[in-house]
């Protein structure tokens, strides 16, 4: 049952992160992004996937199964959210590169 649950925050999570990424791409510019905020939560992500793994591989050292389809939806999800998150970084660094780019151009 804790799983549906994971699943539900997982997904509520994904659902957001498209727009984010999209909203920053459109902007053309990183003021208002908050790269320690986009970084832990990338980190957040990182460590629950080893979490997951660490998991399944205490689970089958105990001789336990411990994949369903459950839990691999939820790390499917993990997975593509962050991807999302580094889509969003790369647009982080591309917008601070336009920003200083616009900076530049309005300095001459």
């Amino acid at each position: 049952m804790a799983e549906i649950f994971e699943i539900g925050m997982v997904l509520c999570f994904g659902a957001s992160w498209p727009f984010n990424v999209i909203r920053a791409y459109k902007a053309r510019t990183a003021k208002g992004t908050s790269l320690l905020f986009t970084l832990l939560i990338e980190i957040g992500y990182i460590s629950a996937i080893i979490g997951k793994f660490v998991a399944a591989h205490n689970a089958s050292v105990s001789g336990e199964s411990y994949w369903n389809a459950v839990k691999i939806i939820a790390f499917i999800f993990y997975w593509i959210n962050l991807a999302m998150v580094s889509a969003g970084l790369i647009i982080y660094f591309r917008n601070k590169k336009l920003d200083a780019k616009a900076a530049a151009q309005k300095a001459e």
